[in-house]
């Protein structure tokens, strides 16, 4: 039985997509499907595509579990559909994750709201490859994709500009370097969790996300107090600030060196992953809340209007 004590109504897991993260999602989904069955709901997993719609109007679900990443899955376009269809659905609303997906105007946002983020330009792609349109070190990404898709670190001492792929979007941000340990927070509804601090040998890249072994977690992390509190303080603000709702991770940098002030917030994601190695499932266990809770919670927490 789920969480709530009733019969489960019928369960739509949405994953794969078209988007370039289709893999990861595709995993997120099944793992998320099978908490949900061993909880007693009633299952059904829907690889979305063009043909959606009349696929969420034959299955006929309940709720709809969201479990795609990328373009169009966490960019307010999925969110938009499920609401034309009055199907209640998991994680944040259209506004909230359009604004989370852009990471220029989401910035802008957390500045706004007076969140510390590091100096950022929108750069097109041939201008980034022509030479250095910010001073070394920094990062270029897509501006809208997720999951270190796609993302370039230049070095201080770099001789010249990075040589973006042929894939890249025409546009990309250029973001000053943040140095420092990667920190995350999830928060769930109104709380956040705990921090995990997020160690590898290098980048924190795709490989590092989801492959296992490919980064260690210490969660909770090892912090000075002040700097715990202020994830958790920053991680549910940008959470409200941007609008979001259910689920949401935000990352940061922490420059040790620098104390509070080294702390910098880099994007929030409105659709954490998970995978048996992601960070938010991990985070609910060390809260006391098993993957099944976790998947559960997301369920009944589903709804329109959000």
């Amino acid at each position: 039985m789920g969480k709530s004590g009733r019969t489960p109504s019928k369960v739509a897991v949405l994953m794969g997509g078209p988007s370039a993260e289709r893999e990861v999602s595709l995993s997120s989904g099944q793992a998320c499907a099978d908490a949900l069955r061993e909880e007693g709901y009633n299952v059904v997993t829907v690889d979305a595509g063009p043909d959606l719609c009349a696929v969420l109007t034959d299955v006929s679900p309940g709720a709809v579990l969201n479990c795609l990443h990328g373009r169009w899955g966490e960019d307010g376009c999925v969110q938009g559909l499920l609401e034309w269809m009055k199907v209640p659905y998991s994680h944040s609303g259209v506004l909230a994750s359009a604004l989370a997906m852009d990471k220029q105007r989401s910035k802008d946002a957390f500045d706004t709201a007076g969140l510390p983020t590091v100096p950022s330009i929108i750069a097109k792609a041939g201008d980034v490859r022509a030479g250095h349109v910010m001073a070394p070190p920094y990062v270029v990404k897509p501006n809208n994709e997720g999951s270190s898709v796609g993302i370039y670190l230049v070095h201080e001492d770099s001789n010249g500009p990075p040589a973006l792929a042929h894939d890249m979007p025409d546009e990309v941000m250029v973001e000053a370097f943040a140095p420092g340990r990667e920190l995350t927070t999830t928060v769930m509804g109104d709380r956040a969790l705990t921090v995990t601090d997020i160690l590898t040998d290098g980048w924190y890249d795709y490989d590092a996300k989801y492959k296992p072994g490919g980064s260690r977690h210490v969660v909770p992390a090892d912090l000075p107090g002040g700097i715990f509190e202020l994830c958790l303080d920053y991680a549910l603000r940008a959470h409200r600030v941007l609008g979001c709702r259910g689920v949401s991770r935000t990352d940061f940098r922490w420059d040790e060196s620098r104390g509070t002030d080294g702390l910098i917030l880099l994007e929030t994601n409105t659709q954490p992953g998970m995978t048996a190695t992601s960070l938010t499932p991990e985070q609910a266990q060390v809260c006391g809340m098993s993957f099944g809770q976790l998947c559960s919670w997301m369920v009944e927490d589903a709804s329109c209007d959000r």
